[in-house]
């Protein structure tokens, strides 16, 4: 369900993260995302605090607040992504546009984000 069907209020988005796969530390600026996991297992850190999160448990990574997470397993993880506004699924579009036979540059991922308020910090 994309932020179209509901006027904008949020979308919902069900994820496969492929195994040993990781997100970087970065900050949305304009929405709040609720993990729901449903198979598998997501590791995520949220503001300085560590989450092991497994099938029926919830965490909320608001906005604002630097996080990552990955999947640590050898098996896929699926969980459904509540993003509170909507619109956020574009920039997952464009990401999902990029070349498949490489990993992303830097740049491209840096430049997509940012049409959509997502930054990436640097590490300390």
């Amino acid at each position: 369900m994309t932020s179209a069907d509901t006027g904008g209020a949020f979308a919902l988005l069900e994820v496969t993260a492929p195994p040993q796969s990781a997100v970087p530390l970065h900050v949305h600026t304009r929405e709040d995302e609720t993990f729901f996991i449903l198979d598998g297992t997501i590791e995520a850190e949220c503001g300085g605090c560590e989450l092991t999160l497994h099938r029926n448990e919830t965490a909320r990574l608001p906005r604002n607040v630097p996080h990552s997470y990955r999947n640590p397993d050898d098996s896929p993880a699926r969980y459904l992504v509540l993003i509170t506004p909507g619109g956020f699924e574009k920039c997952l579009e464009e990401f999902a546009r990029l070349p498949a036979d490489r990993p992303p540059a830097v740049e491209a991922l840096v430049a997509i984000g940012k049409k959509y308020g997502l930054e990436f910090p640097k590490p300390d």
